[in-house]
């Protein structure tokens, strides 16, 4: 089952075109930066640092997915035969795609447990964290840039509009869901 981020992704690219998925990829590479930046400076004080506060951080991104969610499922006709909406920018794609990284506790997880285990973090240097944010936009990135393909080829080859109809309402409805997982997962 595809993660949140890859439905984002695609719900980005099929309703506001390739870039707003691009940016979103962006946002969710600048997440998992900010992660990787975190865990090698101390990941185990996040927690304690952020406290209720992640919570808040948690809700306020549940609630943009719902809300954008709301508005794919209920586009009509006359906003289907847009291409691209001005209320719709590159900057909402891209601090769409930062916030669910950050509030993605498997991301915190992830880096807490893949750093200690292939690194030695106390002699790491600056051509390492080179290596590692080049893989990081590279892997993540360039996976979730498909994602954004796939996404932007399937509005393509669903141009009836009934099919985009449907199409903007699964990818709503994909998006409501992701932030209701996001509430209620431990």
């Amino acid at each position: 089952m595809p993660s949140t981020s890859v439905l984002m992704v695609v719900s980005r690219s099929i309703s506001s075109g390739f870039l707003h998925g691009v940016s979103t990829s962006a946002g969710i590479v600048a997440g998992d930066i900010i992660f990787i930046i975190v865990a090698l400076v101390g990941l185990s004080y996040l927690g304690e640092i952020l406290g209720d506060s992640f919570l808040l951080i948690r809700y306020f991104a549940a609630f943009y997915l719902c809300w954008f969610g709301y508005r794919l499922y209920k586009k009509d006709r006359a906003d289907l035969s847009k291409k691209y909406t001005k209320t719709e920018s590159l900057k909402d794609s891209f601090f769409g795609g930062l916030l669910l990284t950050l509030v993605d506790q498997k991301a915190i997880l992830f880096y807490l447990g893949f750093f200690p285990a292939f690194i030695d973090l106390s002699r790491i240097s600056g051509v390492d964290l080179v290596i590692i944010f080049t893989i990081t936009i590279v892997a993540v990135g360039g996976v979730k840039v498909f994602y954004a393909l796939i996404g932007r080829q399937s509005k393509i080859l669903l141009g009836n509009p009934y099919f985009e109809k449907a199409l903007y309402k699964m990818a709503g409805v994909a998006m409501i869901i992701s932030a209701i997982f996001l509430l209620f997962k431990s």
